[in-house]
């Protein structure tokens, strides 16, 4: 399917003025297809003229333009030509459409629970026209009447109010604000919904029937969570939310975490989760909750005119989502959450070779968009925002921002436009702090310098900038640096100072003196970026490195905790720093920490860096330090509390004490509050699986036990991971040839395929990785390939032939972009794992 471009947006733009679709479904039919029906009302600037709509039907009926019936074998791909357009025009479209099961378009899935079947639509970012003929591009919004026909005994939701109630399965919905196509959705089949309203606004929450207890058991945590950021916004934006209800529904097989459809968001349904989560993982919920609310605001109310302003989008749903979940729900520490986790996304993002500035001069197309859902657009947004909150002051962002919602309420925006919005608010001219920090791609390192007199005070402390050779951008930091001494108490390391600097490399050429520290007793740490402000990354001086193992379990704030933590893992990701010095600081402060979801990132990055930065003769001991590290911490965690789970898993993760695994399964010598409940019995028995102490047998009879969907997925991950041939034969032919599959059970074959405990197993695939997945990559939708590509490369395969594999196919110009990018990215993860094996 040709992704639209950026030029023939812009001259379909230039000529059309949408104003209304009325899109009828029915699904009654046989299972493969449903039938769908456009009505689209648009004008014409220039009389004569010829445009074209998308439609990707699986059989064209008919086309009808101003009453006049139109030959269907006109349809190239998925683009049918209009010709001779009046002024005014009405076109009717009529097609047999194809459910799928990429999680793309109208996605069918069968609850192997109960056999049930569930509908949702996912239209992003070009996917409307898999379910109706439109105009799929983001600045040609209309209201949306929606009708729906479905089996009686089914429930419906679309984004708007139901306009009259269901009459045997007719289901007709009351028209929307305008809406752009990409967020155009419905929800079908036995629902169970939850009800409530606030504030005049009616809330409501559906899910499959198989997860109804889950939801009954979070529902208050959710709408709690939803009234708290709705109110928040309100006061933020002064604008009320702008549409007429605010439902939200979990669905099965999504592939993001979540859609920001007006009126009808849709989750993954993961977030209703059968079996004990951490706190951590309520947060994330709830911060999901308020990044889709946010969007309500950014990209429904007002929405980008072309993709080059994901930003627009992203980066303000993930810079508010993160705030409002910090100020007006109990997770008031979401932002640590996010210095440590998702702007590890970001700086990954960033450094590799793929990168792009955060508001891109052009995205060329709507598949280069989809690329551009990344780290960059989320994390190294937000940050940037909340940089920018640091520069111009709160009340003034606030204010630009609301003068921008009023100036284009239900209309189109770019980034120029909310640059004069924010500079009349503040009275500042932002184009320069837009070139260097919006235009302009890669990241800034802010080192500390320091240099003690013989008494122990400081002679100078300097901070210096710098950026990579490929992008020498210096960029002005409003930066905090802190200064951390031991409690004379003897209770811990407290704060003596924070002081704010402004760096400025226009003036002082990227070092940065602190002349108010000189004279000053040396602190025991010293932590620039201290309040996590800017998006840079920081290296300390000698002193507070050598400092940190000791002060790390004495440190009570625990976003400065997050941020030591992410300058030691990313210290060793650059190789400055060896894997051993990550090792032994685990070891001696993880046990200590109190953040769960600092235990959870730092566990999971350490163990990413031991699996590909350790040659394998050494890796086997300190993958037993890690698991004794979470040993340790799983034996002082209070029992039945989230650091006890996240312990557990961790330990599960990385032991090879197959005797205790096989016995937690069968309930011996559990830790006392730890259930061993669905999620983390699979949990073991994957571990197993890798570790060749189970195979098919126990995979089949815990499957056998966990009809679910999570089940299935948590089977098809074991099968791929067991050490036998025959095993990762079949896996191999699933992610390279089956196309029945559907998006989830693709994902789980490919996330247990490679395991760096089955390289002579799996040597044999790094080839076949390079000779075959180009061809599978053609056979799928973009969103799966990139998926499964990026889930089965052989990351494990830490060598320069598999470096000169990927040169190879890299050189060949018959790649998906979405493939090149994976094989780009990838490649220079292992350029590094190999610098740092050397």
């Amino acid at each position: 399917m040709p992704s639209l471009t950026r030029v023939a947006a812009a001259e379909r733009a230039a000529l059309l003025t949408v104003e209304s679709y009325d899109i009828e479904l029915d699904l009654t039919g046989p299972a493969e297809r449903f039938r769908s029906t456009s009505t689209v009302r648009f004008r014409a600037a220039t009389p004569g003229a010829g445009t074209f709509v998308e439609v990707r039907p699986a059989r064209l009926l008919g086309v009808r333009l101003n009453g006049a019936d139109l030959d269907p074998a006109a349809l190239d791909d998925n683009q049918y030509p209009l010709t001779g357009l009046a002024a005014e025009n009405t076109l009717v479209v009529d097609a047999e459409m194809a459910y799928s099961n990429s999680g793309e378009g109208l996605h069918r899935f069968v609850d192997p629970a109960d056999g049930e079947t569930y509908l949702y639509a996912m239209s992003g970012m070009d996917n409307a026209q898999r379910i109706f003929a439109c105009f799929d591009q983001p600045d040609l919004k209309a209201p949306v009447t929606l009708t729906v026909v479905a089996p009686p005994e089914w429930t419906v939701a679309g984004n708007g109010r139901h306009g009259t109630a269901p009459d045997s399965g007719r289901w007709v919905f009351a028209p929307t604000p305008p809406l752009a196509t990409y967020v155009v959705t419905l929800v079908a089949g036995p629902y169970s919904v939850r009800r409530a309203e606030h504030d005049g606004i009616p809330l409501g929450l559906y899910c499959r029937r198989s997860l109804a207890d889950h939801l009954d058991r979070d529902a208050e945590e959710i709408l709690t969570v939803t009234r708290q950021c709705l109110d928040r916004l309100h006061r933020l934006f002064g604008v009320r939310y702008p549409f007429d209800k605010y439902d939200q529904a979990f669905v099965p097989e999504f592939n993001m975490g979540a859609m920001e459809n007006p009126g009808l968001v849709t989750f993954r349904d993961e977030f209703l989760p059968r079996s004990a989560v951490t706190d951590a993982e309520r947060e994330r919920r709830a911060n999901v909750i308020a990044h889709e609310m946010s969007h309500m605001w950014f990209g429904d109310l007002v929405t980008l005119r072309w993709w080059d302003d994901l930003w627009l989008n992203e980066s303000f749903a993930e810079y508010f989502g993160t705030r409002v979940t910090a100020e007006a729900t109990r997770f008031d520490r979401a932002w640590t959450t996010f210095a440590l986790h998702r702007k590890a996304w970001g700086y990954a993002a960033d450094q590799r070779p793929s990168t792009h500035p955060v508001a891109p001069a052009e995205v060329v197309d709507a598949a280069e968009a989809l690329a551009n859902l990344d780290g960059i657009s989320y994390a190294k947004g937000a940050s940037v925002l909340r940089q920018l909150v640091a520069w111009l002051g709160d009340d003034a962002f606030l204010a630009g921002l609301r003068e921008y919602f009023a100036a284009h309420r239900f209309g189109n925006a770019t980034l120029a436009d909310l640059l004069a919005a924010l500079a009349t608010s503040s009275g500042r001219d932002l184009t320069g702090w837009a070139q260097v920090w919006l235009r302009q791609p890669r990241l800034n390192t802010v080192r500390t310098e320091v240099r003690l007199r013989d008494d122990g005070h400081y002679a100078e402390v300097a901070l210096v900038q710098s950026a990579p050779p490929e992008h020498p951008v210096l960029r002005p930091h409003r930066i905090g640096v802190g200064l951390y001494d031991s409690d004379p108490a003897g209770t811990g390391l407290r704060l003596r100072d924070r002081i704010e600097v402004d760096l400025d490399p226009a003036v002082d050429g990227g070092r940065t003196v602190l002349d108010g520290l000189t004279g000053q007793p040396a602190a025991r740490l010293l932590l620039p970026n201290d309040g996590d402000l800017t998006f840079a990354k920081v290296r300390l001086d000698a002193g507070s490195v050598a400092a940190v193992p000791a002060a790390l379990p004495e440190l009570a704030d625990p976003l400065a905790r997050a941020l030591l933590w992410a300058e030691a893992l990313d210290a060793v990701t650059d190789g400055e720093r060896p894997v051993a010095d990550l090792v032994a600081l685990v070891v001696a402060a993880l046990p200590a920490e109190t953040e769960v979801a600092v235990v959870q990132d730092v566990l999971a990055r350490a163990r990413n860096l031991l699996d590909r930065y350790l040659d394998p003769e050494v890796r086997p001991a300190a993958l037993e330090q890690l698991a004794g590290a979470c040993a340790r911490l799983l034996a002082v965690a209070p029992p039945g509390g989230s650091g006890q789970l996240a312990a557990a898993r961790g330990w599960i993760s990385a032991t090879v004490d197959t005797a205790r695994l096989t016995g937690w399964l069968a309930g011996k010598d559990v830790p006392d509050g730890l259930a061993v409940d669905a999620e983390l019995r699979w949990a073991v028995l994957r571990r197993l699986a890798v570790l060749g102490a189970a195979g098919e047998p126990e995979i089949a009879a815990e499957q056998a036990a966990d009809r679910s969907a999570s089940g299935a997925e948590w089977a098809a991950t074991c099968r791929a991971a067991l050490p036998d041939p025959a095993a990762k034969e079949h896996a191999w032919r699933l992610l390279v040839g089956e196309t029945s599959l559907s998006n989830r059970l693709l994902e789980a074959t490919a996330r247990g395929f490679w395991q760096p405990e089955q390289a002579g197993l799996t040597d044999s695939y790094v080839e076949r990785y390079f000779a075959e997945m180009p061809a599978a990559a053609r056979q799928r939708t973009p969103w799966v390939a990139d998926r499964v590509a990026g889930l089965g490369y052989p990351r494990y395969a830490v060598s320069a032939r598999t470096r000169e594999l990927a040169a190879a196919l890299l050189a060949r110009d018959d790649l998906s972009p979405g493939l090149r990018r994976v094989v780009v990215d990838e490649d220079d993860d292992l350029r590094r794992a190999l610098a740092a094996r050397r």
